[in-house]
């Protein structure tokens, strides 16, 4: 009508560029709000030790690349439609349904369509992967019963500790005080406390039967005896490390259950000799075999280890690691067992403190971030597919109105009409997903070193994530079917 009336190519092009660029205004303008409550949120999500997460924010220059990318995508996407319609000729766009129209835009919608739900289909299907993988590591056991455990890392500062013997003194003397702390129930110390970041507690182990370039790298836990009955590690074969195993005593040691297998297969490894350390130093006998315990973390496969007493040690360590087990809740004896502690000695620093419960959640938390990240973008893609199939229905059933009076005039029946307006909504959601496959095998391998126990080809999530994608659509195409076997034949035929 305006061609009609006059209007030049250049005159429907500001137009429509108008109101596109308009569109595109709101919704940035939309977007930024949300993406600035939205970072702040993600950030409190984010998991401890996150590089310059207290730097993560919005700014002027993103405030101003946002801007940027809105009114290109305004532009970009205006100019088409813009110029297709400038060339339109009068006749055909005053008819009631434009055949030009119909066909050219619901092609490009549908691929439009099509590809949202591609996109929607690799980012559930990473969410998918990270939450099965989450489940699986969450099901791991750690190796040590975690429950009513509190920790804090003891240390020593000043000359007068430089004697290594002044510093087994101090922590023996701080252990006999904590385990007269009303509510505690056991007490040790370690060197090497689980699943804590503690670094540099790997050393090379060589057993009598070992040739001299072989040998173990283990895990060398330095535990006052107590420890291993306090984290509930289970003891699997011999006796555990006591207070008879002192300086003076035969040099003993327990191993890991897997160091036990492979060093020792289908033999019994008690009364085996190891050496540890240095090499002026004697040979442990091996007294007990111990269950292995997750040291990194609970995705970490790495449960060769060895245990002595601190009176056996080749030195005394700086900083040892107590764990506490209470009868009721392990949080509440964080005073009283520092000030155990410190009746000791006052000015040396008790620092982590925290509960085992705690430590495990943290091994997972930067699992945990990706995933809530994942699953926020793969929402936000399945509302975005759900919506474009919707618009693009609803447009269709506007557009073919005429064409759906004429097939009811002729007999199709509201059933005849649902199933026509559904099925091509189900087949444009159908090729989606057949694109998202594809993309979404390939794009799974940027997370694999975030999969624990789960393929990233895993058959039950893909599946999962076509039969919620096919759910979603099929809600999205009901409306406009609805509407679409509602139309009045008379009305539309006197329309025309």
């Amino acid at each position: 009508m305006r061609i009609a009336l006059g209007a030049g190519q250049m005159r429907i092009v500001r137009q429509l560029l108008t109101e596109s660029l308009l569109l595109a205004f709101i919704g940035g303008a939309f977007g930024m709000a949300v993406a600035k409550f939205g970072v702040r949120g993600l950030v409190a999500l984010s998991p401890i030790g996150l590089p310059r997460a207290d730097a993560i924010g919005l700014d002027t220059p993103v405030f101003l690349f946002g801007l940027g990318l809105t009114t290109l995508i305004g532009l970009g996407v205006g100019l088409i439609p813009a110029l297709h319609a400038s060339r339109s000729y009068p006749h055909s766009g005053l008819q009631e349904i434009s055949p030009r129209t119909t066909g050219g835009h619901q092609r490009t919608r549908r691929v439009l369509v099509a590809a949202e739900v591609a996109l929607a289909v690799v980012l559930l299907v990473s969410a998918g992967l990270l939450l099965r993988s989450m489940r699986r590591l969450f099901a791991v056991k750690p190796g040590f019963d975690a429950s009513s455990l509190i920790t804090m890392q003891v240390q020593t500062s000043g000359h007068r500790y430089d004697d290594d013997n002044v510093k087994r003194v101090f922590f023996e003397r701080s252990l006999e005080q904590v385990r007269r702390v009303p509510g505690v129930v056991a007490a040790g110390f370690t060197s090497l406390l689980p699943l804590s970041d503690d670094q540099f507690g790997t050393y090379g182990a060589l057993f009598e039967n070992d040739r001299p370039e072989g040998g173990h790298n283990v895990f060398r836990y330095v535990a006052s005896p107590g420890y291993c009955e306090t984290m509930g590690i289970p003891l699997r074969r011999g006796r555990l490390l006591d207070a008879h195993d002192g300086a003076a005593a035969p040099p003993a040691v327990l191993i890991s259950e897997s160091l036990a297998k492979s060093e020792f297969p289908g033999q019994d490894p008690i009364g085996q000799r190891v050496h540890i350390g240095p090499m002026d130093r004697p040979w442990y006998t091996v007294v007990g075999v111990e269950g292995d315990v997750k040291q990194e973390s609970l995705a970490v496969m790495q449960p060769d280890a060895a245990y002595i007493t601190i009176k056996q040690s080749w030195f005394a360590d700086d900083a040892l690691s107590l764990v506490v087990r209470s009868a009721g809740d392990a949080a509440t004896l964080a005073y009283p067992v520092r000030n155990a502690i410190w009746s000791v000695d006052k000015d040396q620093p008790i620092v982590r403190v925290t509960t085992m419960r705690e430590l495990l959640a943290r091994s997972a938390s930067q699992r945990q971030f990706a995933l809530t990240l994942f699953e926020i973008f793969g929402a936000v893609a399945m509302m975005l597919a759900a919506i474009g199939i919707y618009g693009v229905l609803a447009g269709s059933v506007t557009e073919r109105t005429r064409e759906i009076g004429i097939r009811a005039a002729l007999g199709a029946s509201r059933g005849d009409i649902l199933r026509l307006v559904v099925r091509q909504g189900m087949t444009l959601t159908g090729v989606g997903i057949g694109m998202g496959l594809v993309g979404a095998a390939a794009a799974t391998r940027g997370i694999v070193s975030l999969l624990f126990g789960v393929s990233r080809l895993d058959s039950t999530t893909y599946l999962s994530v076509i039969i919620l994608l096919a759910l979603a659509s099929a809600v999205s195409c009901w409306v406009p079917a609805w509407c679409a076997a509602r139309v009045d034949p008379a009305i539309t035929l006197r329309a025309d």
